[in-house]
């Protein structure tokens, strides 16, 4: 294989942002044990290689969309957003890109169906959920400000917590609910964020996501407010018994939050001043679950 043809297969795949599935599978896997289930280790790989081979496809069909719509000679590319590049830099290439989303996409279809044949139906409007968004979230997702700004958090949050939980438990729980509302503010937040240097390159292929539709400073107010509830969920698990006391350890990050948002809000129109807080979100995004993971997995 050659240096090209790999670039054309990992470039649309956007390796470096893989980083979140295994936080959010562990965080599934953790409000599993907490509950005191055995955690069954193949059950555990299958659903982890799901959540990564998902995120895959959203991420090369988004590259393909992108490259497509003419959108990648518009954008300008920090290291957090705009896509890899790859495809303008080899338009012939584009194809794989499509057909590396659409094998993704099977992949994750085919690990649904097996859990499903385990532990029956009640995994299927998740698993439905989730491939709609997969297809859906470039095209269509990203025109509604509402369902742009949620989807992402949905897919992350209650899709891949709730869906580790339950293939590891075989039910739903409160605790895997509350748990899974931290990476859905969260990673809502890392794309709305993350969607601040592109809003006059989308604007221009129909977008219409949330900083297009309110502008960049109330978007910031949105920003803290998702943050915020990110907190409050945790706070509120343990007051209502859902959570351990050990899951408070997860507010932590609070710190780096805080000076996020005031770098947000300092930063919002001046974007190369604004990527290193683009940087601190993403931490933001992957410390607290894995926090919070680990808090669950120490009491259980």
């Amino acid at each position: 294989m050659t240096n090209t043809d790999q670039a054309a297969i990992f470039g649309p795949m956007r390796l470096p942002f893989l980083v979140l599935p295994p936080a959010c599978v562990a965080l599934g896997a953790g409000t599993a044990a907490w509950s005191g289930s055995k955690i069954n280790l193949l059950y555990l790989c299958l659903a982890f290689v799901g959540a990564v081979s998902a995120h895959i496809s959203v991420n090369a069909l988004n590259e393909y969309d992108d490259f497509k719509s003419g959108l990648d000679f518009h954008t300008r590319r920090t290291p957090f957003s705009g896509g890899s590049g790859s495809l303008p830099a080899k338009p012939d290439k584009a194809h794989v890109a499509l057909i590396t989303g659409m094998i993704s996409l099977a992949i994750t279809a085919l690990i649904g169906i097996y859990f499903m044949y385990i532990r029956g139906l009640g995994l299927l409007p998740l698993g439905l959920l989730g491939l709609l968004l997969i297809v859906a979230y470039t095209r269509w997702l990203t025109r509604s400000p509402f369902l742009c700004l949620i989807a992402p958090g949905l897919g992350f949050g209650p899709l891949m917590v709730m869906g580790t939980d339950f293939v590891l438990t075989g039910a739903y729980s409160w605790t895997s609910f509350v748990a899974s509302l931290v990476p859905f503010f969260l990673v809502s937040d890392l794309l709305l964020l993350n969607q601040f240097p592109d809003v006059e390159a989308d604007k221009r292929i129909g977008r219409h996501h949330l900083p297009i539709a309110i502008g960049k400073e109330a978007s910031v107010k949105v920003y803290g407010a998702f943050l915020a509830a990110a907190y409050l969920a945790i706070i509120a698990g343990y007051l209502a018994g859902v959570l351990p006391l050990a899951s408070l350890a997860a507010l932590v990050s609070i710190v780096l939050a805080i000076s996020t948002v005031k770098g947000a809000a300092r930063y919002a129109g001046d974007i190369p001043k604004l990527i290193p807080y683009m940087g601190r979100n993403v931490v933001i995004n992957i410390a607290t679950p894995v926090l919070l993971a680990i808090s669950l997995f120490v009491v259980s």
